[in-house]
């Protein structure tokens, strides 16, 4: 029997043509990859998501027609929708943000070196999340920035129904770690991290690991 796993099937959703050339000339060279379709606006992407059932989503932000957020928003009320990873540029802060709260799994730099795009595809997939630290950070701080009072008090009330492991759990995923660099820091095993998450995930009324972090950073402890 052939035990090769199926590629991960991604869709484009972009309305510069260059760019789409770009990612669809970096995705080829993945083996475990496959491009799919490419859609020039948020409604097109839509469409396109109906017809060839992606399991990762390469979104715009800035579109005509229907906005890249609107269509991640409209895709994460779907049942069993796909993975959306954000395409962005750090002066469009609040629409990343608001993805982010949408559901998107992550976001990449629009000049992400094409061997990251791809590893960021492959995780996305795996279920973790697209998260660099560095940057990751720097964008929450910007995103949480000014008066985010109310914010900061639900996010508060919410961490407050966690146990102490999950607490530690949930920082670490603020910090951007990874589930083996977690069960690493707090001598766990990967599997008892994993139901810690899946734990985080109900409590603090998540729907995937960025949206973990946002809340601890709402919280001002991140």
């Amino acid at each position: 029997m052939d035990d090769v796993s199926p590629s991960i099937r991604v869709l484009v959703v972009d309305d510069d043509a260059l760019v789409r050339s770009g990612l669809a000339m970096s995705l080829g060279g993945a083996p475990d990859v496959e491009l799919v379709g490419q859609a020039v606006d948020g409604r097109d992407g839509l469409a396109a998501v109906r017809e060839h059932h992606p399991a990762v989503v390469l979104m715009d932000i800035r579109m005509p027609v229907m906005t890249g957020l609107e269509a991640t928003e409209h895709l994460m009320s779907w049942a069993d929708p796909p993975k959306v990873i954000v395409l962005t540029t750090f002066d469009e802060d609040s629409y990343v943000a608001r993805a982010l709260r949408a559901g998107a799994t992550g976001f990449l730099l629009k000049d992400t070196p094409p061997v990251h795009i791809i590893e960021a595809i492959r995780r996305v997939a795996r279920g973790e999340p697209m998260l660099s630290p560095t940057v990751t950070a720097r964008l929450i701080t910007q995103f949480t920035g000014g008066s985010g009072s109310e914010r900061t008090r639900v996010a508060r009330e919410r961490l407050a129904r966690l146990t102490e492991r999950e607490h530690e759990v949930a920082l670490r995923v603020g910090a951007g770690l990874s589930n083996t660099e977690i069960a690493a820091a707090l001598h766990l095993s990967v599997p008892t991290v994993k139901a810690h998450i899946g734990r985080l995930f109900s409590k603090l009324e998540a729907t995937n690991r960025v949206q973990i972090a946002l809340c601890v950073h709402d919280a001002g402890l991140g």
